[in-house]
Formats: structure tokens, sequence, C-alpha cells
């Protein structure tokens, strides 16, 4: 196949795809590495990069210009023992062009092995605390999967749009006549740009339910818990170092943590989208850069 290296080339039981890429929160890319590492999953291919990304700089390390770095996307293989193995591809960055053309040859190598199937991942960002526990809501290439979700505490996606590669592939599926679902775990809007471990457990919670397989989630629970007590540091300091200058932001604070647990929480907001984010941005993201 033009454009694809192939590593190996496994006999495959009835091969589901999962397949992500980074967005918002971390959230696909998270659970999809968490899946490969926790499966041990072996390589499989690799989609060369030229035709995909093009790159600007080179790095310099004690005066020598190192070699051009691709990102890279791979994928991944893993049999179950059973009658339902997994091919898992990852991609370290979006293209910013042709994303059309890398989510068919995606699709390429997975009908390569003969896979119907098709999961994806992605964040919902929404009002919520970062101590709450994220919904999952859902979205299928046809309503019979779509009920099907509904059975396992899923909400469906009634309208609105799943942005990059992560929403883009089951389109290119739908197409194909391929069945594929994504599953979008909430992630608190003033996170998006930092890494949302419990998310992407609760998104791999219901996939490992569709899917019939047994994965330890343990690790993903430690980290999210080190992600909200860093968070609440954050918030703690932003509370006595700019108490009255962000104080439209802390307030927003205190009302997502009064009403995690109610419904209609958007009602009681004064902030609008733009204004929380800008707030975000002038505050708390202070906070998150002093810690690292």
């Amino acid at each position: 196949m033009e454009g694809i290296t192939f590593h190996s080339e496994p006999e495959l039981r009835n091969p589901s795809l999962i397949a992500a890429w980074p967005g918002m929160g971390g959230v696909a890319i998270i659970a999809a590495r968490y899946l490969r590492d926790k499966l041990g999953a072996e390589e499989l291919a690799t989609i060369e990069p030229y035709n995909f990304f093009d790159l600007g700089a080179v790095s310099v390390h004690d005066q020598v210009v190192g070699e051009p770095e691709f990102p890279e996307s791979k994928f991944y293989f893993w049999r179950s023992g059973g009658e339902k193995d997994l091919i898992i591809f990852l991609g370290e960055a979006q293209p910013v062009a042709r994303g059309y053309q890398l989510a068919n040859l995606v699709l390429d190598v997975a009908q390569r092995f003969k896979t119907k199937g098709v999961y994806t991942f992605a964040a919902a960002p929404s009002h919520i605390y970062h101590t709450s526990r994220p919904k999952i809501l859902g979205a299928a290439t046809e309503p019979r999967l779509a009920e099907e979700l509904k059975g396992m505490d899923v909400t469906p996606m009634a309208a609105g749009t799943i942005s990059g590669l992560n929403g883009l592939l089951l389109g290119v599926a739908k197409r194909r006549n391929m069945e594929g679902i994504c599953l979008l775990g909430e992630i608190p809007i003033y996170t998006t740009p930092i890494p949302n471990p419990k998310s992407s457990k609760a998104v791999l919670e219901v996939l490992i339910k569709l899917l019939g397989i047994e994965l330890d989630l343990a690790e993903l629970d430690e980290w999210a818990k080190r992600e909200e007590e860093e968070m609440g540091r954050n918030i703690a300091a932003l509370r006595e170092s700019h108490a009255e200058e962000a104080k439209r932001l802390l307030d927003y604070f205190d009302q997502l943590e009064q009403a995690s647990a109610e419904e209609g929480i958007q009602e009681l907001l004064e902030l609008s989208t733009e204004e929380l984010l800008g707030d975000v941005e002038r505050f708390l993201k202070r906070e998150w850069e002093k810690g690292n």
C-alpha cells in the first residue's frame, strides 16, 4: 500500500479499529495510548508523514543540528485470544491539510484486515467542576448503534460537531459502510488545554463494555486524582493572590462546585464562554505555568 510501511502481517480475528489523535484535554490520545500500553499491543504499520506534515525548523543541541523529526502515525495490533482482536491507531499530531486523505489511509489499513467497526474518542467541554464525574456523550454512524449506547449510560449527542480527525474518521467510515462510534467525555471548559485522565478513563469504561475486554484502569484513577489536587491548589492560589482581580472567575468556580450535582447550571452563569476563557487565560493559566 502506497505511503504505508508494514512491520508485520498478523492474522487477526474480527478486529475493531480504535483511532485517536491529540485534541482538547488529551481525552482521545490518552485513552488510546493507555489501551495500547496496558494490552501490550504490537507494532503493525506506519503511515509515512511526508504527504501530511511540513517542518519549518530543526532542533540544535550543543551546536549540532538534529535531523528533522516528523510526527508519527502508527498502527498497533492486539490478539485477544478470542474472536475479537484490536487494531489501535495513534497519530501524534493532526495534519493542517489533507486530513480526508489521511483518514482514508487509516481505513485502508483497517479494511485490509477486514475491520468493520471503528471507535474514536473526543472531548465535550462543559460547565462542570473538575471534581465532578464526567458524562459520556455518544454519536454513531447509524441509529441502531446509537440505541445500543443508551443502555450503557451514554447520553446521545443530539446535534453539534466533532472537530478534527477524531470526528472526521467516522464520517469517512460511514461513507465506506463501516460501523462507527465516537465516545465524547465531558471536560470542564476551563481545563481544555491540560490533560484530563478522568475523562479518558470514563470513555475507556464504555469502550471496554462495548468490546467485552478487561482493562485495569487504576493508573488513570491515580493520575486523575493528582490532576484534581493540582487544579484545587491552583484555584486556591488564585483565590489567595488575586481574590478581587479574579472575583468573577472565582465566583464561577464556586457556582460550579455548589451545583455540581444539579442540572441547569448554565442558567446560573453570568459569564459568556468567551469571557470565561479570557479570564482563564489571564488568571488561571498563570498558576498552571507556575506549577510547570
